[in-house]
């Protein structure tokens, strides 16, 4: 427990930049599961996988910048997801 002033807005501070964090987090960890069902699912139609690809690789992007995740992390994420495209595109 904090026992100073400074150690009790440290912990204020913290607990808001928790919750904001996860707000991108968990944005940007929805739109990849969306990418890859739209890759998966939609065989046909690889307009649509490209567009879901397009918005998780900009979310994705967005978290980094943020330090939200760490930047290899997105740059992994974005590889993997390209390649799933780029498998799709190539039937």
């Amino acid at each position: 427990m904090a026992n100073n002033a400074s150690a009790r807005k440290r912990n204020r501070q913290n607990e808001k930049k928790r919750i904001f964090n996860r707000n991108f987090r968990n944005r940007a960890r929805t739109l990849v599961k969306r990418a890859r069902t739209a890759i998966v699912a939609n065989k046909v139609d690889v307009a649509a996988a490209e567009e879901s690809t397009r918005s998780a690789v900009r979310e994705l992007d967005m978290a980094a910048a943020r330090g939200t995740i760490h930047k290899n992390a997105a740059a992994r994420r974005k590889s993997r997801l390209m390649k799933a495209l780029a498998v799709l595109k190539a039937k």
